[in-house]
C-alpha cells in the first residue's frame, strides 16, 4: 500500500488528519482487501478511493496450497507485467511465516537455485515487498479454512527471489515499514534477512537494524567449490565473509544463521564437513553462530539431495566439534515453494 499516495489523496480531498490513521488500522491491522470494506468511511469516500488506487501493488495470478496445508505459494503479477512468487509457511499450528522476494529474478546465478538461473529483471520497491505480507494477511482472513486470531503473521523472512543486499535502499525502507507500530508492527527479532554474501550489506544491516536476524547462505567451506556453484564468491570470498561477520559481531551481538544446503557428492563428504568446521571456527564467536543443514530441494538442475544418512553424519561431526547445528525441516517442496525453488 502506497501510504504517501494515500495521504496526498486525503489531503487534496479535504479529509481530516485522523482519516489516515483509520485507513492504516483497517489496511494493516484488520487486513481489509478493498476500501469498500471499511465501514467507518462514507460510501462516497470509499468509492473515490476504489477509483483512485489499489491496496495491493500487484494482482494475484494463482495460489497453490500443499496437501498438509502447512505451505502455500502465490504467483503475483506486478503492474509492469513481471512475475514474482511469495510463500506462506506454517511450521507450527497457527504460526505463520511469510517468505518475501526482494527482486524480480536474481543476478547472482547460483547453480543450485532456480531463481538465480532464471536471470535478473529488476529490483522490487519497498511497497511491492511489504505488500507480499499484506496479501497473506488478507488471504488468511478471507480463507475460512485458515482463519486465525488477528490474521496473525508472526515472522517475515527475506529468503524469496533475489539478493536483498543488492536492493538495500528499498529493503531498508520495507524493514522500516514492517517494524513501524502504526503499520505492520513487527518486532525486529521477528524479521530475518538472508544473503549469499555481500559484505557491504552485512555491515549496513548491522548499523541500521542490529536486532534483525541475519542468515548467510554459505553452503561450502572452501573457496574453490563455493566459487564453482556461487559466482558471488569470486567477488567476495570466504576470507572477506569471515571479516564481514567479525565486524558484524562488533556492531550486533545477535546470532547469525549459516545456511548449508546438502548436495549429494558435492559438499557432503567428510572433507567437506572438516572444511566447514574449520571455517566456522575461524570466525570466532561460536556462541553466536548456528548452522542449518538443509537437504536440497529438487529443481531442474543437475544436483541431487544428500541422503538422510549423509546429512545426519555431517550433523553429528559438527556436534562433535562443539558447533551449534540442526537439520532444518523444509516446507513447500510439494508446491515448488521451498528454498531455491522459486522461479515465477
Amino acid at each position: 500500500m502506497n501510504i504517501t499516495k494515500l495521504e496526498k489523496f486525503l489531503g487534496e480531498n479535504g479529509q481530516p488528519k485522523f482519516r489516515l490513521e483509520q485507513l492504516k488500522k483497517a489496511i494493516f491491522k484488520e487486513a481489509v482487501a478493498s476500501f469498500s470494506e471499511i465501514s467507518t468511511l462514507s460510501k462516497d469516500l470509499r468509492d473515490e478511493l476504489e477509483k483512485e488506487m489499489k491496496i495491493l501493488s500487484f494482482s494475484v495470478e494463482k495460489v497453490l496450497v500443499a496437501k498438509d496445508k502447512k505451505s502455500m505459494k502465490a504467483l503475483l503479477k506486478l503492474n509492469d507485467g513481471n512475475l514474482i512468487e511469495t510463500v506462506l509457511l506454517s511450521p507450527l499450528e497457527n504460526t505463520w511465516s511469510v517468505c518475501v522476494s526482494s527482486q524480480v529474478g536474481c543476478p547472482l546465478g547460483c547453480e543450485f537455485c532456480s531463481t538465480g538461473r532464471s536471470g535478473f529483471k529488476r529490483n522490487l520497491t519497498a511497497e511491492e515487498i511489504t505488500d507480499q505480507v499484506l496479501f497473506w494477511k488478507q488471504w488468511l482472513k478471507n480463507n475460512f479454512e485458515f482463519k486465525i486470531k488477528n490474521y496473525d503473521v508472526s515472522k517475515v523472512v527475506y529468503m524469496g527471489m533475489g539478493e536483498p543486499f543488492l536492493n538495500w535502499e528499498q529493503v531498508k525502507k520495507s524493514l522500516t515499514d514492517l517494524t513501524d507500530p502504526k503499520l505492520f508492527g513487527f518486532g525486529a527479532r521477528s524479521l530475518s534477512v538472508s544473503t549469499a554474501g555481500i559484505p557491504e550489506g552485512i555491515a549496513k544491516m548491522a548499523e541500521d537494524f542490529p536486532q534483525i536476524n541475519l542468515a548467510l547462505s554459505l553452503h561450502f567451506g572452501v573457496d574453490e567449490k563455493r566459487s564453482a556453484c556461487m559466482p558471488i564468491n569470486r567477488q567476495y570470498d570466504l576470507t572477506e565473509l569471515r571479516e564481514a561477520l567479525q565486524k558484524y559481531f562488533k556492531l550486533s551481538n545477535r546470532q547469525v544463521f549459516l545456511e548449508y544446503v546438502m548436495l549429494d557428492g558435492i559438499n557432503d563428504s567428510q572433507k567437506d564437513a572438516e572444511a566447514l568446521a574449520r571455517f566456522v571456527k575461524s570466525i570466532g564467536k561460536l556462541q553466536l553462530l548456528h548452522i542449518n543443514l538443509i537437504r536440497y530441494n529438487a529443481t531442474d538442475a543437475k544436483f541431487k539431495a544428500s541422503s538422510k544418512e549423509h546429512t545426519l553424519k555431517l550433523k553429528n561431526y559438527l556436534l562433535d566439534q562443539n558447533l551449534s547445528v540442526t537439520i532444518r525441516k523444509s516446507l513447500g517442496e510439494e508446491i515448488q515453494g521451498a528454498c531455491g525453488q522459486l522461479a515465477a
